[in-house]
């Protein structure tokens, strides 16, 4: 029996597409899975190591990893329109953003990349993702980028939104705004990059075929939301895109890695192999 080690993020999207292979409703011949729960700006980190054998890491991360890990077909967290928002306090012009400190979940992250794209090269603090609200709140930054439920909880938590990145990229680009993707280290091979992304595939048809069950698990990474709250959220990002990147996934990443390769943010374009 192989051992595989996945790591994803613990929060309700990446729980409810991975359920069932948690939960072994799915399994994969030969193979005995290892799941690895940590945010996102870690499992970017130990992918620079090429550390676990399959991980979820920011779209951003990838162009950092091409090397060494594959892209997984399915699993991708795209959002078309929507995506990492930034707020604060108070209203604030978005010309201003240049000269006010803005707390980011990691500088890994797509939302990172996005920032720059878009706003230059604002002071920043690095926070863990689920504490940048209570940054802003408390006045350690002026602005908070917000990944996760977040972009859709701030209200609630006091907090007005100054500018939604997904937005803008979709004014653009009029392509999906591509955030998270799997991919699986290159030396595992062909048959079980296959193996793997057919397990996944199957994991998350499970999830939609039995949504109650997976949004119950989901539930316990939403850090206190209510389960309809969750349900939208995880399917703002478990959508057609994550069962399989199709032509326009595959464009909107192309996209993505020319604009950062061509601002000098990227040394190269990483090859778009899905498998």
């Amino acid at each position: 029996m192989r051992r595989i080690r996945i790591g994803h993020s613990p929060d309700p999207d990446d729980a409810f597409m991975f359920h069932a292979l948690t939960a072994g409703r799915v399994a994969v011949d030969g193979v005995e899975i290892e799941h690895v729960l940590e945010d996102i700006e870690s499992l970017n980190r130990r992918a620079r190591a090429a550390e676990l054998e399959v991980t979820a890491v920011s779209a951003a991360a990838y162009a950092l990893v091409a090397d060494r890990y594959r892209l997984m077909d399915p699993g991708a967290s795209m959002g078309k329109g929507y995506g990492p928002i930034l707020v604060a306090r108070e209203p604030i012009d978005p010309r201003e953003i240049p000269e006010r400190v803005v707390a980011i979940p990691g500088s890994h992250t797509t939302a990172a990349l996005l920032l720059r794209l878009y706003c230059g090269d604002p002071p920043l603090i690095e926070v863990a993702f689920d504490r940048i609200p209570r940054a802003v709140l408390e006045g350690q930054a002026d602005l908070g980028l917000l990944i996760h439920e977040g972009q859709i909880t701030h209200q609630a938590m006091g907090l007005t939104k100054v500018l939604d990145l997904g937005q803008a990229w979709e004014r653009d680009t009029s392509l999906p705004l591509p955030l998270g993707v799997n991919v699986m280290r290159r030396d595992l091979g062909e048959a079980v990059h296959r193996q793997l992304s057919q397990a996944l595939r199957d994991s998350i048809a499970w999830a939609h075929a039995h949504p109650d069950e997976a949004l119950d698990y989901a539930m316990r990474y939403g850090r206190g939301i209510d389960k309809e709250t969750c349900r939208r959220f995880v399917l703002m990002y478990v959508n057609d895109y994550t069962v399989t990147l199709g032509e326009e996934g595959r464009r909107a990443l192309e996209r993505l890695y020319a604009e950062a390769h061509r601002r000098g943010f990227i040394a190269a374009v990483p090859p778009i192999d899905p498998i």
